[in-house]
């Protein structure tokens, strides 16, 4: 292992706060499946076999965090809300919050590539290193990094209804608000068939309150129904 990949182990580890007693567990971890592609010489595995692991590892321990933590909520909006915790816009976030962009060992293409591809890849990335923290240091090690980096999202997710879709979302506050079910309206489309981008509005009565665009009617109505919360404020 060079002198250049300890330090930055080195650097991880202080990110995770943690110190690895297999540093092979840590390196594989971070390693994207690309990398291995353009250096032959790389004696770690890509990190998906441990993403799978921690993959299971953070449902258990949000299951159960969650379980204990909203005894009087139904299994559905526990599940919906989990969805929410550990998606993939969720991790990727915690990743990016937490550092690990900057070490990431992935191909020269892959790393230029700052767009959905990366926030999948920082998302995978933060399971591969609860698997491998499970590996290295056990299932209390994996479960306090998950409770730090993932738990405090909780309650912002349950008050704001982020586990909700944005139509449902607007639908109940609008009706807490104001007492009215939100109607929408397609207000332009164009483009060829294969092509086409839909402009929808979403109305409170004759008042429009914003306006969502999409592929698809649907994904336009979802669009307008998140900017409609964010212009009530709700």
């Amino acid at each position: 292992m060079s002198e250049e990949i300890e330090v930055n182990l080195e650097k991880v580890e202080k990110l995770l706060g943690c110190v690895f007693d297999d540093k092979m567990h840590l390196l594989t971890a971070i390693t994207h499946r690309s990398y291995l592609n353009e250096n032959r010489e790389a004696t770690q595995d890509h990190n998906e076999r441990l993403e799978f692991l921690g993959d299971a590892v953070l449902e258990l321990v949000i299951t159960d965090f969650l379980f204990q933590k909203y005894p009087e909520k139904p299994e559905g909006e526990l599940t919906a809300v989990r969805a929410a915790l550990v998606n993939t816009v969720s991790l990727a976030d915690a990743s990016t919050k937490l550092g690990i962009n900057d070490y990431l060992l992935m191909s020269k293409g892959e790393a230029k590539d700052m767009g959905r591809a990366r926030q999948y890849i920082l998302a995978n990335v933060f399971e591969a290193l609860i698997g491998a923290l499970y590996m290295d240091r056990g299932y209390d090690a994996a479960k306090e990094f998950i409770a730090t980096h993932l738990f405090p999202k909780t309650e912002q997710i349950v008050e704001k209804r982020l586990w909700q879709d944005p139509k449902s979302r607007f639908q109940e506050v609008a009706q807490e608000n104001v007492g009215i079910t939100p109607s929408y309206e397609t207000l332009a489309q164009v483009g060829p068939d294969h092509d086409r981008v839909f402009t929808v509005g979403v109305f409170l009565k004759d008042e429009k309150v914003a306006e969502g665009n999409g592929r698809a009617k649907q994904e336009a109505e979802q669009d307008a129904a998140e900017k409609a919360i964010a212009a009530k404020n709700w």
